[in-house]
């Protein structure tokens, strides 16, 4: 029979629970999906906003939205459209129950417990869907599902720590491999690297400019050399890809920002003769400022180890 045996909720940010429906069933299969939330509840800072884990006889589905996730265990047979639009409902709800200030200060795990009176009466609903009358959210929910699919976390990607599932971040999409980077969230920024940030752009944009410059020298001297113009294109395309280091967290961050600031180096040695040496100073500095903020900008660290 296909049903909707749990749900939760968790904040993302250390996987504190919020709130969850009573369990009764004791199978084995149950107490090792227990886990899985578990792990799972640790890692959803890391994880796309959409995911799914099949996990034997069950599925695990969840949702993310506003810091905090809304967690699912049904049966392998319960249709993902009605297992997404149930966690969608649950969603709604909270959000119009609860404000963000109370749960971004909540400290208590389960503190807003009496939020399983709605997870159970929604649960029995969605566990005999002939009584839904939702079937225009239901195709909406199915066209969302076509166009965006959620993640499928492979039971691969699930080592053995302890005894425990634990779950690496994965990406949304592509082949399934295990990768720490696009979808990975990076840590608050800060002023100091919203300075990097901007003081980058202002470089890049120096750097445009006077490439313009020279590529209007060039058409007018025949004799000016066009490796300037490179040089001044490259610095553009250095302090931007700079910029966008610092957003977003790919494979080998760190790797590219000292690859990126070594050809901000270089192109401005092969500058010297056009710039002076307070200019040469302050582009070599914004790329070392921009480098080290990157560095100190890591991924969302390993969150608290709550019993989910």
């Amino acid at each position: 029979m296909s049903m909707i045996l749990s749900a939760s909720v968790v904040r993302v940010r250390d996987g504190l629970p919020l709130s969850a429906s009573t369990d009764y069933e004791q199978s084995m299969g149950m107490q090792q999906c227990r886990k899985y939330f578990k792990t799972l509840s640790k890692k959803l800072a890391q994880l796309p906003d959409r995911c799914m884990l099949k996990a034997g006889q069950y599925n695990i589905s969840f949702i993310s939205s506003l810091g905090v996730s809304y967690m699912m265990l049904c049966t392998e047979n319960y249709p993902s459209v009605l297992a997404f639009c149930f966690l969608d409902e649950l969603q709604k709800e909270f959000i119009t129950t609860y404000n963000m200030m109370r749960t971004n200060t909540a400290i208590r795990p389960y503190c807003f417990i009496e939020f399983d009176n709605f997870i159970q009466r929604t649960k029995q609903r969605y566990n005999n869907p002939r009584s839904l009358s939702t079937k225009i959210n239901l195709a909406d929910m199915q066209t969302e599902i076509k166009l965006r699919p959620p993640y499928q976390i492979s039971m691969s990607e699930l080592g053995s720590t302890n005894g425990f599932a634990h779950l690496s971040a994965a990406e949304f999409k592509g082949t399934g491999k295990i990768s720490t980077a696009p979808h990975q969230r990076l840590e608050a920024v800060t002023l100091p690297g919203i300075v990097s940030f901007i003081l980058s752009l202002l470089c890049g944009a120096l750097n445009l400019i006077r490439g313009f410059h020279a590529i209007e020298s060039l058409l007018q001297n025949e004799g000016e050399d066009f490796s300037y113009v490179i040089a001044f294109f490259l610095g553009t395309a250095a302090c931007l890809y700079q910029c966008y280091l610092f957003l977003y967290c790919t494979s080998w961050r760190n790797v590219k920002s000292f690859l990126t600031f070594g050809l901000i180096c270089l192109c401005n040695m092969y500058l010297y003769e056009l710039r002076n040496l307070w200019q040469l100073f302050f582009h070599v500095t914004v790329g070392a400022f921009s480098a080290l903020q990157i560095r100190l900008r890591q991924p969302q660290g390993k969150s608290p180890d709550y019993n989910v």
